[in-house]
């Protein structure tokens, strides 16, 4: 025990004499290890807390301070009286001593075993021995977190202080600048307001000591390794001033008196202060400043030039009104928000009289906030507004004012629209409701397209609120629509049509099914006989609307059995020739199928029609087109057209991709034996021979029929995961052939994206991999044969199946991966190999997406781009000149589809690559490139100035390039080096600006404009005044 006590007096004399700071940690660990208790070191340290000298008496209590630090989770509550009564004491000292002392304190306010009581004896210490202000910042920052640290565990003791712990605080507080310490000690102060502290006496004085940094104007230094901002302050500081109710009397007049401000900051601080505020706030608090308040806030949104501080003023109305609303209303006192209410109506109701005036905007969005605020408060503004503006539309002409007040009419209906407690209470505007659809109906009845747009958007508007349509109304609108639809050329309006149209029918589903679809069709399926061009483009203009309506009113399962029927028998018409449809008209049925499939609630009635209808029909049409093409030479359906199968492709793979789980197994079993088996016993019109073999023996002579494998990979490679699809092997096995053998282009790319999609979903095991094995022996060795008829085939494959296993990272994939990079040297497959590339890093729109249900990891392309950009520069410097542009077109394509910030840090690496690109006579690799660069020149990597030389005359060159798109990238290129350092580019400057010339001539506007801009920008370098 001597030799403990002697280390310890050892480890006080070096530390406090010594001024090794170190030993501090030694003297915890002792302390640690049982080697002493903390009151044998107060008693080792009594010399130095003795001593005469005030540094020594410093030093040794940093050293019971900092010991402290480590150990006082461990200390009883004796010790923590003794060290209290010390720390207490020496708060009278010499000031040098003050702050170890603090710290001292700051540490024993994280004890569990304070004593009762000892929060009020220290804070009555600290407030009476110590002026807070005249410390150094890191000692202020010691008593602020004393104070947070005994709010959070003595909250009941400090409370019994009264007004006295408040009024301490105030003091110590005063005079507070550095912007760390102010975020504790507004911390404190919302404590004190939020926590119900008595204020007492001293409300004021806590307000203006928190108000005076009202508004923060901090703004931090560059490089602030503090990280604090000026918005935290904000936070901060808006908390502590509408934190209490008690403040009102003094925030309120603070805010008016700033929004008075030419500040905008300051404007927009207050007017979101004066939000949060008010939340806190009940009418009486808010009497007496009503009207300074509704002058300030008229004035924002009248003379406003921001946006933002319009909102806010706007949200603060709202707020205010909000708060008035939930007064409550005796006999004897005044109801304040039909007082205030009054004030707006009085400033502005008179100016929705003037529709074309321009008060007449900003007074319609002040009593519209109004409106919105409370269910009271939207009736009283109603009942002001309302009538005036229905009787000012009746007695207006002029189709602009109608359409103004129509438009602010919506805008009173969108502003309650939110603020109704339910849906089955009464609409504000249900008295109005016969006026309301009067003035809608008429101007849909007009002439005018503005007028007819709007009304059909103030259609949208009533339908949704409850109540404002009745039965014969929606009829009417239903009539009107299908009218504009039938007999409008304008397109603004038929989309403002359809638009309306979707949103009535997802409410009203009736009356679309009874009226509107009976009518498109019949518009649609009338024959167009002996009409001249003119009138046959305007029935295919109606043709086009009735299909896009078609499609915008199937939301409901009601409309979509009476919809798609109508959409089936014009892809049936098509297919017959009955009816005159066209390519175009075809295709925008199945986009509309398509758009139908997507936005359809996921059902089981909806997925039944769809698999029990829509997908055998467009089967079994395809199907019926396909078989007639081969028998007969005179007509010719359209339904075996390329374009209407890529069109038809999207519509059965968004179908199949939302079925339930057993519906999507019944899918995949009734499309593969129909493709393997040929069994069309699930499809309508049944009268198929029963030879149909689709996947067999399809070398090119029934290419009809071998193109509907398409229609394969909608149905199969959209499901999800977990549906098995049946006789998995001899599926792959036949797609595997005629991707291999059959001579027709959609076919075989067909199969081998279905090939493809099936490998991707298929679970990892021996199984997969020699299947993906042999499939690559049997494509390895078409492409190794220079002669094989088949290697554009065989090529298609191999790409495929390896954007299928790229996508899971799956290991084989380094082998198909070396074998592309081989066949950028080939003669003949060389540039579709570089082309390949842009498909790997690419989404697929009709296989393998996540909307397929593929197997899609993360960042795939980055992985890809990590594991294969070495090698593509490896055989880019081996390669003979010749072949050199298939590499640079491959390295394009990959690196152009990468993301921004990827591009941005792993350029510089290829940057001499990409420069040798811009060389490249390909355009595609070309603009590919210079999309690529164009991101990295705004912050240019030290390697890219250094070949600033190469890089200008690259792009130079290309200013004069025949395709626009990449005189247009060369030149933004050229305006983006223009802000590298002036010492570099100015060399430059005479040559960019001859080479900028003859573009400010360019036969195209947009090169022009790049030309102009960027020319300016390069006169500029190095002249005075610029940069």
């Amino acid at each position: 025990m001597a030799a403990d006590s002697s280390l310890l007096l050892a480890l006080v004399e070096e530390f406090v004499s010594g001024l090794q700071d170190s030993k501090a940690k030694d003297a915890a660990k002792g302390l640690k290890d049982g080697q002493f208790t903390i009151l044998q070191l107060v008693e080792a340290l009594g010399l130095s807390l003795t001593s005469s000298q005030p540094h020594t008496r410093a030093r040794g209590v940093q050293l019971l301070s900092e010991v402290l630090q480590e150990k006082y989770e461990d200390l009883t509550q004796r010790e923590v009286e003794v060290l209290l009564a010390f720390y207490e004491n020496r708060l009278k000292d010499h000031y040098v001593v003050t702050p170890p002392v603090l710290r001292g304190l700051q540490v024993l306010t994280k004890c569990n075993k304070l004593p009762p009581g000892s929060a009020v004896s220290m804070l009555r210490s600290l407030f009476q021995d110590v002026h807070v202000q005249s410390l150094m910042l890191a000692e202020r920052a010691c008593v602020y977190n004393m104070l947070i640290n005994l709010m959070e565990t003595r909250e009941a003791e400090l409370k019994g202080l009264g007004a006295d712990f408040v009024f301490g605080f105030v003091q110590s507080m005063d005079g507070e600048r550095d912007p760390r310490n102010l975020l504790l000690a507004f911390q404190i102060a919302k404590n004190i307001t939020v926590r119900g502290y008595d204020l007492g006496k001293f409300t004021e004085e806590l307000f203006e000591v928190t108000s005076c940094y009202f508004p923060i104007d901090f703004n931090p230094p560059a490089n602030d390794p503090h990280g604090i901002t000026k918005e935290e302050l904000i936070r901060a500081l808006r908390a502590v001033l509408t934190g209490t109710p008690q403040f009102a009397e003094f925030l309120l007049p603070l805010l008016i008196e700033k929004l008075d401000s030419d500040v905008q900051s300051a404007k927009l601080d207050s007017l979101q202060t004066l939000t949060a505020g008010v939340q806190q706030y009940e009418h009486k608090d808010l009497a007496e400043f009503l009207e300074g308040l509704w002058a300030s806030l008229r004035r924002e949104v009248f003379q406003t030039s921001s946006e933002k501080i319009e909102s806010a003023a706007l949200a603060a109305l709202i707020a205010l009104t909000s708060c008035l609303s939930r007064s409550v209303l005796n006999s004897d006192s005044e109801d304040s928000l039909s007082s205030f209410l009054d004030l707006v109506l009085k400033d502005c109701r008179h100016h929705l009289c003037e529709p074309d005036l321009k008060l007449v905007w900003p007074s319609a969005k002040l009593l519209q906030a109004s409106c919105s605020a409370s269910n009271r408060a939207s009736h009283i503004v109603a009942a002001a507004v309302m009538p005036s503006l229905i009787e000012q539309y009746n007695n207006r002409t002029q189709c602009s004012h109608r359409r103004t007040l129509l438009e602010v009419s919506q805008r009173f209906l969108q502003s309650v629209k939110t603020g109704q407690s339910s849906e089955s209470e009464e609409s504000v505007f249900s008295a109005y409701r016969d006026s309301l659809c009067s003035m809608v109906f008429s101007a849909l009845a007009e002439s005018n397209s503005s007028l007819q747009i709007t009304a059909a958007s103030v259609l949208t508007s009533l339908a949704q609120q409850t109540g404002l349509l009745s039965d014969s109304d929606v009829e009417v609108a239903v009539d009107h629509l299908t009218r504009l639809l039938l007999t409008d050329e304008d397109e603004r309006v038929s989309v403002s049509v359809v638009e309306c149209a979707g949103a009535l029918a997802e409410l009203q589903p009736a009356a679309f099914v009874t009226r509107m679809i009976p009518k498109l069709k019949e518009e649609m399926f009338t024959v167009q006989d002996n009409r001249d061009v003119s009138e046959l483009h305007s029935h295919h203009a109606v043709r086009q609307r009735c299909l896009s309506a078609l499609a915008a009113v199937s939301i409901q399962p009601s409309i979509i059995q009476e919809s798609t029927p109508v959409i089936l028998e014009v892809l049936s018409s098509a297919h017959t020739g009955s009816v005159g449809f066209s390519v175009d008209e075809v295709v925008l049925a199945c986009r509309s199928l398509q758009k139908i499939a997507e936005q359809v609630r996921d059902t089981e009635e909806t997925g039944q029609c769809f698999h029990d209808v829509i997908i055998p029909r467009l089967l079994s049409l395809a199907l019926q087109a396909a078989l007639q093409g081969e028998r007969s030479s005179g007509h010719h359906s359209l339904l075996v057209e390329e374009v209407f199968l890529s069109a038809l492709v999207p519509v059965i793979s968004t179908s199949c991709s939302r079925l339930q789980p057993m519906l999507a197994e019944k899918t995949a079993s009734r499309a593969v034996s129909l493709f393997l088996d040929g069994d069309v016993s699930f499809l309508p019109d049944n009268s198929f021979p029963s030879n149909i073999k689709l996947l067999k023996d399809q070398r090119g002579e029934s290419w009809s029929q071998s193109q509907l494998v398409c229609l394969l990979m909608g149905c199969v490679c959209s499901l999800p995961r977990s549906v098995d699809v049946p006789q998995m092997e001899q599926l792959l096995t036949q797609l595997e052939e005629m991707s291999c053998t059959c001579s027709h282009r959609l076919s075989y790319a067909s199969a081998a994206k279905c090939f493809a999609g099936l490998i991707n979903k298929r679970p990892h095991g021996e199984s997969l991999d020699s299947l993906i094995q042999r499939t690559m022996k049997r494509v390895c060795r078409e492409l190794d044969c220079t002669s094989s008829p088949v290697r554009t085939q065989a090529f298609t494959l191999l790409i495929w199946v390896a954007k299928a296993l790229l996508l899971r990272y799956h290991p084989l994939f380094t082998a198909l991966t070396d074998k592309l990079f081989s066949l950028l040297d080939d003669a003949d497959l060389g540039p579709m190999a570089a082309d390949g590339f842009s498909l790997l890093m690419s989404d697929s729109p009709d296989v393998l997406n996540r909307s397929c249900h593929a197997d899609v990891r993360i960042m795939y392309r980055q992985r890809f781009f990590s594991e294969n950009s070495a090698k593509l520069v490896q055989g880019f410097n081996a390669a003979p000149q010749e072949k050199k542009p298939n590499y640079l077109k491959a390295l394009s394509n990959i690196v152009n589809k990468l993301p921004k910030q990827v591009q941005v840090t792993e350029l510089p690496a290829l940057l001499s690559l990409l420069l040798e690109a811009l060389t490249c006579p390909d355009q595609g690799v070309q603009l590919s490139t210079l999309s690529c660069l164009e991101p990295v020149l705004v912050n240019p990597p030290t390697v890219l100035i250094q070949q600033l030389e190469a890089l200008v005359n690259r792009l130079t060159a290309l200013v004069c390039s025949p395709v626009m798109t990449v005189r247009i990238a060369s030149i933004r290129c050229i305006h983006a080096v223009s802000s590298f350092p002036v010492h570099e580019v100015l060399p430059f400057r005479a040559r960019v600006l001859r080479a900028l010339a003859p573009p400010l001539d360019d036969k195209k506007r947009l090169v022009r404009r790049e030309a102009v801009q960027a020319r300016a920008e390069w006169f500029l370098v190095g002249s005075p005044g610029g940069r």
